[in-house]
This record gives C-alpha cells, structure tokens and sequence, in this order.
C-alpha cells in the first residue's frame, strides 16, 4: 500500500478530496490536512490575520470539524509520513515539503476573472495567490490537472497550462446539478440573492448597489440572501437590514439546495452560478452566463471522483515524475471514461 496525502480547504474542497479518497482508500492508505502554508504566510495564519482564507477561520474550523466527524486520518501538514502521491484542491501555494512529489491538482469550481491582479501577479511573477483563483493551474508543480469540462481544458490551454497535463474528469460537488432538486429545503418559488466575499479579499464591491439591484429583481417576491462562508456575517446583515427591510438571511446552509428551490437566482461571483444556469434558473450574475455555458462542468451522474481516483492511480503508478508523459509534444486534454 502506497501513502496519500490529500490536501483540503473549503468545506466544498474537504468533501471534494474525501470523495476522490473514498476510491483509493481500499488500496493506499489516505490521510487528510487542512490547507497550510509556509514561511510568512504560514506566521501570518497562525496570528489569526487569515481568517478570510482557506488557512483560518471558519474554512479550518469546518474542515477540522468534517474529517474529525468522518474519522478520517489526519496528518497536519502532511509532516508525519512521506507520501507517494499528493492530492490538493489548489496549487496557489506549493508547500515546500511537497515540492517534487507526484501532484495531482483537482479543480474545485469556477474561476476567478483575469483582472487587473491577474496581470500584475504575471508581469511581475507574484505570489500566484493575490490573485486568488484565477491563477488556478499555473504552478506548473503537478503532474496532472484534472478539470471540471472541455471548455475549462480550452481555458487553462490560453491561459498557459500545458495540455498534456489536463483530464477532462469532471468535478465532484458539481457534476450531477440534477441531484440538488431532492433536498428538504422548506422554502419555494423566492429569489436567492448569493453573495460573494470581495471585501473581505480587498477587492471592491459596492454592496448597497448590488442589495438594492436584488431588491429591484425580486419586487413583490420573498428575497432570500445566502452569504458567503468567508463574509463579515454581522456587516452584511447589517447592511441587508437598512436596504432589503423583510429579506431573510442564511449564514449557513446548503446553497445547491437553496437554488433548486428557488424561481430565480443572483449572483456575484459564484461557482454557485453553475448550479442556477445548470438548472435553468434565470440567472443574473456578474459573470457571463454565456461564457458559463461553454465552462459548464460536465454532467456524468456523480461519477467525476471515480474518474480522478483513477487518475491518481495512473499517476500513482507511473515512473518518478514522468506520469503522463509527452512533455513537450501539445495535444488535447484527455477525457476519461466514465465508467470503471
């Protein structure tokens, strides 16, 4: 039996990485760790200056949370064993005790838009983090990247990430939006407003602007707004209080759920708007819902972590560092079968 590490996050990375290892778990052995970092950002964290992040905050305390209530084997910043693969929800950092390990890179959701940091973090050759997820892919340091569709492998492809480093998988959490309908949400037929934590990310957002839009969309309707897990949950409630008067807040919950129930979905800028566009929900967003058609994450029924179990193992069992190999020569991304 060879070791595996999975690297986690968000509570929708943490469930992505324990559903991949559910398929390894009978043949390797698998172990969990929240995310981590080093040096600076590493002290910065432990300060408690990153609750924003996946390093802090209520992103820790839920993960922690998840894999003490699944029983699932925890090595905290993979420092107790040495590891045969690993298997991480982002490669915005690279830890520095995982540099030359095999690395298979699964994509957690939708991609932040190429602005203005996005150049800076290129031209400059900054930390790929400042400009959050939109430098997705680009470290290089993997061996594979398994992607949520074709139009996300077109995506990474321009954006510089080596087409013979891609699998068409699909992504767990995101490949069967159908499933989402079948849920005990108790409220129907309102407006779900989805918001997103520019904020508290230091980026702009002008929130009253974007409440009072929700307001003119909802009319006579019940707007419902479900915040971001990473918001300043006290301010935002606030604010929906002075400018939607009668709008009900969720700070928690299943907001998948809170979409297929709803008859029509706003939001910022959400790997969320999938599951409205998926569903057919007419959608307002920031992003361009055109260009989220031609993203859509593959729908094969749930398989999508079966397929990157798979992928790992091909990885798994490849030479050193060499696992899928063709370096240099372009080709189109692989797509799996969907069927063991």
């Amino acid at each position: 039996m060879k070791k595996i590490l999975f690297i986690c996050g968000s509570l929708n990375q943490t469930t992505q990485m324990h559903q991949i290892a559910m398929h390894l778990m009978n043949e390797h052995e698998c172990y969990f760790t929240p995310y981590y970092a080093d040096g600076i950002e590493d002290l910065a964290a432990r300060m408690g200056w990153l609750g924003f992040t996946v390093l802090g905050g209520r992103h820790r305390r839920e993960t922690d949370a998840y894999l003490k209530k699944h029983e699932l084997n925890v090595d905290l910043r993979g420092e107790r064993r040495s590891y045969d693969l690993v298997v991480t929800c982002s490669d915005l950092i690279i830890q520095k005790n995982l540099r030359g390990k095999k690395i298979v890179l699964v994509q957690e959701g939708i991609t932040e838009p190429e602005g203005f940091m996005y150049q800076l973090v290129k031209w400059l050759k900054l930390p790929r983090y400042l400009a959050n997820t939109s430098t997705n892919g680009l470290s290089d340091a993997y061996d594979l990247f398994c992607v949520a569709s074709e139009g996300y492998a077109d995506h990474f492809i321009r954006k510089g990430v080596r087409a013979e480093k891609i699998a068409v998988t699909g992504i767990p959490n995101f490949d069967n939006i159908i499933s989402f309908q079948n849920n005990t949400f108790p409220y129907r037929d309102y407006v779900l407003a989805v918001t997103t934590p520019f904020r508290e990310t230091f980026r702009f957002d002008d929130r009253v602007s974007f409440i009072k839009k929700c307001v003119q969309i909802a009319g006579n309707r019940q707007l419902i707004f479900k915040l971001h897990p990473m918001e300043n949950a006290p301010r935002a409630i606030r604010e929906i209080g002075i400018h939607a008067p009668g709008a009900s807040v969720f700070t928690h919950g299943n907001v998948s759920h809170m979409i297929a129930n709803a008859s029509v979905v706003i939001t910022q800028q959400s790997t969320s708007t999938f599951v409205a566009v998926g569903l057919g929900k007419e959608t307002h967003s920031y992003l361009n819902i055109t260009e989220l058609g031609r993203l859509m994450p593959i729908q094969n029924g749930g398989v999508s972590a079966a397929q990157i179990g798979r992928a790992c193992l091909r990885v798994l069992n490849a030479p050193a560092k060499d696992a899928i190999e063709a370096k240099g020569k372009a080709r189109r991304p692989q797509a799996l079968p969907e069927h063991s």
